[in-house]
């Protein structure tokens, strides 16, 4: 069964910066996406950035571009969001989710890839808290 942890949140000063930690088990990892995904309290759930295991392209939401960087150690299973210049509007329930290559490459070809397709067909993590204080 595919599993995801998420680790590495907290509370930090706006400025601060995190590393969240997604460690995945029960597929193959190189077959796959992994996106991390953002729920603050009266907002809806947003995409913040994916990364394929398999070739490393990624991409980020626009505003996250430039202060968060993803990443993805094959070797450790596990994708990574280091997270710098953050702001109060950051804080959030911090979720990664996996979701086939094939998946993600039919809905590209299709112009469909958005939040449906990774909540229909993603396996998802228990989230991490992220808290950043003004």
């Amino acid at each position: 069964e595919v599993q995801l942890v998420e680790s590495g949140g907290g509370l930090v000063q706006a400025g601060g910066s995190l590393r969240l930690s997604c460690a995945a088990s029960g597929f193959t990892f190189d077959d796959y996406a992994i996106g991390w995904f953002r729920q603050a309290p009266g907002k809806k759930r947003e995409g913040v950035s994916c990364i394929s295991n398999r070739d490393g392209s990624s991409f980020y939401a626009d505003v996250v571009k430039g202060r968060f960087t993803i990443s993805s150690d094959n070797a450790k299973n596990t994708v990574y969001l280091q997270m710098n210049s953050l702001k109060p509007e950051d804080t959030a329930v911090y979720s990664c989710v996996a979701v086939p290559i094939a998946v993600v490459a039919t809905a590209k070809s299709k112009g469909t890839l958005g939040l449906r397709v990774w909540v229909d067909f993603g396996s998802w993590g228990q989230g991490t808290q992220v808290t950043v204080s003004s």
